[in-house]
């Protein structure tokens, strides 16, 4: 069975369907900050969040990396818009990306 099939949907989004956790909500990026960024283990990923498996973990790393250019450039493009939006309105960008860290 493909993997990214068992194990990573898509939730409708601003900017289009984000590539999430299956039964979840939490996206590829946001394994790839937690594992890269903050140097968790998969295992520290899933303690964190019990709802999902170290198969969920690799799955979402393995679909990055599969679709790295698109996920980079989303996310640059992304960064571009909040950066956009802070000169416009600094009080909804900062909600708006702590709604992200939650969802």
């Amino acid at each position: 069975m493909d993997v990214s099939r068992e194990h990573i949907h898509f939730v409708e989004g601003a900017g289009g369907p984000k590539p999430c956790i299956a039964g979840s909500r939490i996206r590829v990026i946001d394994v790839l900050g937690w594992y890269e960024g903050l140097g968790w283990s998969a295992e520290k990923i899933v303690e964190e969040f019990p709802h999902i498996s170290r198969a969920d973990v690799y799955a979402a790393l393995a679909y990055y990396w599969d679709h790295k250019e698109e996920l980079d450039r989303r996310m640059a493009e992304d960064d571009a818009d909040d950066q956009e939006m802070m000169k416009k309105d600094p009080g909804r960008i900062q909600a708006l990306l702590k709604q992200r860290r939650v969802g």
